[in-house]
């Protein structure tokens, strides 16, 4: 019955059979994600249950909209950063008079974030997903760490930070190093320490559930709150009722702005995930259908008092390792959140807040690849450059704004890669089919009588004028004896009306010049766009050609492989 529900995609064939291995999965799942579901709202200033109220409704609503069977949803650093920033602008527009209930904004910004789902998923727009490319996400996140860094300065120390940015809350840390809560800022390093031994001797415990147990347990036995040492407080032992964030009431110009940074950051890193597992375990990946899943996960947070979510690398990485089979492992790991928050509500209140900031940290550098840095810098300069321009942007001018940089760092590089097409003059060598650049083929001659020149790319507004002046230059420096240019338009996938303006102005020159200008292999889209612009008419229908060898044979005859011309006659 449920594999023809195509909304339990991720429970499809389901067998009891499987819970064999998506019960110890789900549990693991569980294990691993409560630490980071009570840690990671102190990013945004959020109280922790928030973060369990994520873990337990976004895995379910995935499990039933959900493509995948194996993806799993819940709290993410990075997204949290961004929504922490979106959260800021929102609260720094209300009056400073006005109350603040940073839940509601968090759980609207998640409905915003669950609706641009939605609306791109019906749009088609899962190709969204690649607009941030791999080096500008690996900037992204480096700046993100760095910022996630710094805001664990006042978990750590227990010493209120009330600056912003990178360098401020350093310089405010010194002024304040008297205030310093030594045994908080002790407690601190030595779980962050912890994370790394069990890193680096891949114990079989996760690092963050070794530290919250031992944490919890050193809490209760030295009565860690009568000495100073901040701690999580209450945690509401149920789940919140269903309810609808006051959109009325917030400034929903900027409630949009936010959920759109929120959505981009955090489905783009999500798909970028979702295919690094899917090429392990070798499911497709289909980010309009990940639109669904992803928009449910989001929503669900919002009408139960929580926040955005996106794929967490984690927990995925969990589930794969202990053999989940579908989305029961996350129905598990829900279930054994709602059990933690009913029986375990009154040891969680305990919990140090120095050993949250351990485990923030660690995620926080976690999110810095240096490896992938380095495999960017081999592979090119440019985009190295790009990623370093996306991390300033993070670091210097704030997440949100940060978001704004890296699409704009985006929009760039895509214009610098088709602002200049390649092209060049072809001809032929002697003894071998087809055409080769002379630039790169020294023993290239060209064709006598005739020039034949390729553009490899779009001739769009952008580039129009260049393509106008290599045609042009190409142009003027022809031959007197030469009979013709034939533009080679095979790669040429798309042409504007600036464009066509470009080659108009081309065709004049020739023509002024008794050499005939004759196009080959245009697709029908950019002959649309020349006849209507007129191109067509003024270089003559019938230099339209299928191929270049069919436009020379046609213009000056039989063109031998040698690149000497012999008269049709």
């Amino acid at each position: 019955m449920i594999g023809s529900l195509p909304m339990l995609r991720g429970l499809a064939g389901f067998n009891r059979a499987w819970l064999r291995s998506d019960i110890p999965a789900g549990l693991s799942i569980a294990a691993v994600g409560l630490p980071s579901a009570i840690a990671y709202p102190a990013i945004a200033g959020l109280p922790p249950e928030t973060g369990i109220y994520a873990s337990i409704v976004a895995p379910i609503a995935y499990a039933i909209f959900g493509p995948s069977r194996l993806l799993v949803v819940g709290p993410d650093a990075a997204t949290m950063t961004v929504l922490a920033a979106a959260m800021g602008a929102i609260i720094a527009s209300e009056p400073a008079t006005a109350s603040v209930d940073r839940v509601a904004i968090a759980s609207a910004l998640a409905l915003g974030v669950g609706v641009f789902c939605i609306a791109a998923k019906l749009l088609r727009l899962g190709v969204l997903a690649s607009f941030l490319s791999r080096p500008i996400l690996v900037g992204f996140f480096a700046g993100v760490s760095l910022s996630i860094l710094v805001g664990q300065i006042g978990r750590f120390t227990g010493v209120k930070i009330q600056s912003d940015g990178l360098i401020p809350p350093l310089v405010e840390m010194l002024a304040k190093s008297s205030l310093i809560h030594w045994p908080s800022l002790v407690l601190g390093l030595v779980m962050f320490a912890l994370l790394w031994i069990v890193k680096a001797f891949r114990f079989r415990v996760p690092g963050p559930v070794l530290v919250v147990v031992l944490s919890v347990v050193l809490s209760a036995i030295f009565d860690f709150q009568g000495r100073g040492i901040a701690v999580v407080g209450d945690i509401p032992s149920g789940l919140p009722s269903l309810s609808l964030p006051a959109l009325h009431q917030m400034p929903l110009d900027k409630i949009v702005l936010g959920s759109a940074a929120i959505f981009l950051v955090s489905f783009g890193a999500g798909i970028v995930a979702a295919r690094s597992f899917g090429s392990r375990t070798g499911e497709e990946v289909d980010a309009n259908q990940e639109l669904v899943g992803l928009g449910a996960a989001n929503i669900a947070p919002a009408l139960f008092g929580s926040f955005p979510v996106s794929v967490s690398d984690s927990r995925t990485a969990i589930n794969l390792s202990t053999g989940g089979v579908s989305q029961a492992a996350g129905l598990v790991s829900a279930a054994t959140l709602v059990a933690a928050l009913v029986f375990l509500h009154s040891a969680l209140r305990i919990l140090p807040i120095p050993a949250l900031a351990a485990i923030l940290a660690t995620a926080a550098i976690s999110l810095i690849d240096i490896h992938e840095l380095k495999k960017i810098w081999r592979i090119s300069r440019m985009e190295f450059i790009f990623a370093l321009i996306a991390m300033w942007g993070a670091i210097s001018f704030g997440v949100l704004n940060g978001v704004i940089v890296a699409v704009a760092a985006t929009l760039v590089y895509l214009l610098r890669q088709t602002m200049f097409p390649r092209d060049g003059l072809l001809g032929r060598i002697e003894g071998r089919h087809g055409f080769f650049d002379l630039a790169r083929f020294p023993e290239a001659r060209p064709v006598e009588g005739a020039a034949v020149f390729a553009i490899q790319g779009s001739i769009l507004f952008y580039n129009a004028d260049y393509v106008r002046t290599r045609l042009t230059s190409v142009a003027r420096a022809l031959p007197a004896e030469t009979r013709c240019l034939v533009l080679d338009a095979g790669a040429v996938t798309h042409i504007d009306s600036t464009g066509a303006a470009a080659l108009d102005a081309v065709a004049g020159i020739l023509a002024k010049r008794n050499i005939v200008f004759a196009m080959a292999d245009l697709s029908e889209e950019s002959r649309g766009i020349l006849e209507r612009a007129g191109v067509i008419e003024a270089i003559g229908a019938h230099n339209l050609f299928n191929g270049r060898e069919e436009a020379l044979r046609a213009l000056i005859g039989t063109v031998g492989e040698a690149g000497s011309a012999a008269s049709a006659g």
